[in-house]
C-alpha cells in the first residue's frame, strides 16, 4: 500500500470532486436544462433542412459529445499515465465544463423571438465533454487512494457526496425559480439561467478542494517514450489484448457495456420522456429529479452494504433486474403519480449501480502502473455505450413516434448485461 492509500484527508478531497461536478449532472444533464430546453425550443427543430423532434435533437447531441470524448480520452489518458499528470488533464476538462455551464446563461430567446438553439446545444456539448473528460482522470485516482478492500466504500462515498452537493444547489436554484413564479417577480428566464451560472461557479470552486489536496503517486509513472498522438490508442490496444489473459475482467466489461448503456440513457432522457409523453410541467419535472437524487443517496449506501454481505456480482444482478422492471413499467406509465414511482425506483438503483460498477472494475484490475489507461478503456466502453443508447433512443422515438417504445427497448440492453454478468466467477474475498 502506498503512502496516500486510505488516507482520510486524501479520500475526503477526492470525494469533493463528486460534490463539485455532480451539480452539472443534476442541473444541466437531468433537471433544469432539459426542462428549460423543452419549454423554450419549439417542436420540431430544423436540422440541416429536416424537421426533427427537439427531444431527438437533444439525444443526438448527447451522442455526438460522448463519441468525441470516447475518441479523445485514450490519447489523453495514456499521456497522463506516461507523464504522471492526470491532475493537469482533470483540471483542464473541469475548467472547460464549468466555463461552458457559465456560458449557458446566455442561452435564451432573442429579441426577434428566435431561440439560439445551436448556441445552447454547443454549450451543453462542451459542458458534457468537460464533465466526461475530467471523470476519466478522477476515476483513475481510485486505485491510488484506496486499497481494494476499501474501494467499494470510497466509491459509494464519492457518489453520496455528489448527490448531497448537487441536491443542495438544486434546491437553492429550485426555490429561486419557484419564488419568481409564485411571487410574480416577472424576471422571465433569469432565475433559470442563473442556475446554469451557479453550476459553473460551484463546479469550479469546490473542485479547488480536490486539486489542492490530491497529488499523484509519482512512483507509478515514467517518462513519455512514444508518439503522443498514437500512444493513447496503442495503450488502448494493450488493454484490449490484456483482456485475453483476464477473462473475468473481460466478462465484467462486456456486461457493463450493455447494462450501463441502459442506465445512462435513462438518466439523460428521463426528463424529456416525462415532458413529451406525460406533459408534466417544469415544477413537477424538477420535483421528480429531486426525488431521484434524494433516494439515490440512500440507494448508494444501501447497495454498498448489500454488496459487503452478498458480493458485488449478486448486488449488481439485483440492481439490473430492478432496472429491467423500470423500463417495462415506463412503457405503460400514464400519470404523473406513476412516474413519481418510477423516479423513486430509479433513484434507489441509480447510485448503487454506478458506485458498484466503478469499484468492481477497480477491484478486477491487475496490478499495473497504467491505471489511467485501464480506466480510459472503461470510460470508452461507457461512452460508446451512451452513444449507442442515446442514438437508438432518439431513432426509435423518431421512427415509431414516441419515447415509450424507446424506453421498452432499453430493457433489452439490461437483459443482455444480466446474462453476461451471470457468467462472472470471482472469489467472494475479492467481490
Amino acid at each position: 500500500m502506498n503512502e496516500i492509500q486510505n488516507h482520510p484527508k486524501v479520500i475526503r478531497a477526492w470525494t469533493f470532486y463528486d460534490w463539485a461536478n455532480s451539480a452539472y449532472s443534476l442541473i444541466i444533464t437531468s433537471a433544469i436544462f432539459p426542462a428549460y430546453y423543452t419549454a423554450i425550443v419549439m417542436d420540431p427543430v430544423q436540422f440541416f433542412g429536416y424537421n426533427i423532434s427537439r427531444a431527438a435533437l437533444a439525444s443526438y447531441s448527447i451522442s455526438f459529445s460522448f463519441l468525441l470524448i470516447a475518441l479523445l480520452s485514450p490519447i489523453l489518458s495514456s499521456i497522463a499515465d506516461y507523464a504522471g499528470n492526470k491532475k493537469i488533464f482533470m483540471k483542464f476538462f473541469c475548467y472547460l465544463g464549468s466555463a461552458a455551464c457559465i456560458a449557458l446563461f446566455f442561452f435564451d430567446t432573442q429579441n426577434n423571438g428566435e431561440v439560439n438553439v445551436w448556441y445552447g446545444i454547443i454549450c451543453s456539448m462542451l459542458a458534457s465533454i468537460g464533465y466526461c473528460g475530467s471523470i476519466v482522470f478522477y476515476n483513475a485516482f481510485l486505485p491510488e487512494i484506496a486499497s481494494k478492500d476499501y474501494q467499494d466504500a470510497v466509491s459509494a462515498k464519492g457518489f453520496a457526496m455528489g448527490y448531497i452537493g448537487s441536491v443542495i444547489l438544486m434546491v437553492i436554484c429550485f426555490v429561486f425559480i419557484l419564488l419568481n413564479d409564485k411571487l410574480l417577480w416577472e424576471l422571465g428566464t433569469l432565475p433559470v439561467r442563473c442556475s446554469f451560472l451557479a453550476v459553473g461557479i460551484w463546479w469550479f470552486g469546490f473542485a479547488q478542494i480536490t486539486f489542492r489536496t490530491l497529488h499523484e503517486n509519482k512512483k507509478l509513472h515514467h517518462g513519455i517514450s512514444q508518439s503522443l498522438l498514437m500512444g493513447g490508442y496503442t495503450e488502448l490496444k494493450k488493454v484490449w489484448q490484456s483482456l485475453n489473459s483476464l477473462p473475468q475482467l473481460k466478462i465484467f466489461l462486456s456486461a457493463f457495456f450493455f447494462y450501463n448503456m441502459g442506465v445512462q440513457t435513462v438518466m439523460y432522457m428521463a426528463v424529456y420522456f416525462a415532458s413529451d409523453e406525460l406533459k408534466m410541467q417544469t415544477t413537477s419535472l424538477l420535483t421528480v429529479v429531486l426525488i431521484i437524487q434524494l433516494v439515490a443517496i440512500a440507494g448508494a449506501k444501501l447497495f454498498a452494504k448489500f454488496s459487503a454481505l452478498n458480493g458485488n456480482r449478486n448486488a449488481l444482478l439485483v440492481l439490473i433486474l430492478v432496472w429491467i422492471g423500470i423500463c417495462v413499467f415506463a412503457y405503460f406509465v400514464s400519470s404523473a403519480f406513476q412516474f413519481y414511482i418510477i423516479a423513486f425506483l430509479v433513484g434507489l438503483v441509480m447510485g448503487g449501480i454506478q458506485s458498484l460498477s466503478r469499484s468492481t472494475y477497480s477491484k478486477l484490475l491487475p496490478f499495473t502502473n497504467d491505471t489511467a489507461s485501464y480506466f480510459s478503456f472503461y470510460d470508452v466502453c461507457e461512452k460508446i455505450g451512451i452513444v449507442l443508447g442515446t442514438l437508438s433512443f432518439g431513432l426509435i422515438a423518431d421512427l415509431l413516434g414516441g419515447m415509450r417504445n424507446s424506453a421498452l427497448a432499453l430493457s433489452i440492453y439490461f437483459f443482455i448485461g444480466l446474462v453476461l454478468l451471470q457468467k462472472l466467477r470471482v472469489s467472494k474475498s475479492l467481490l
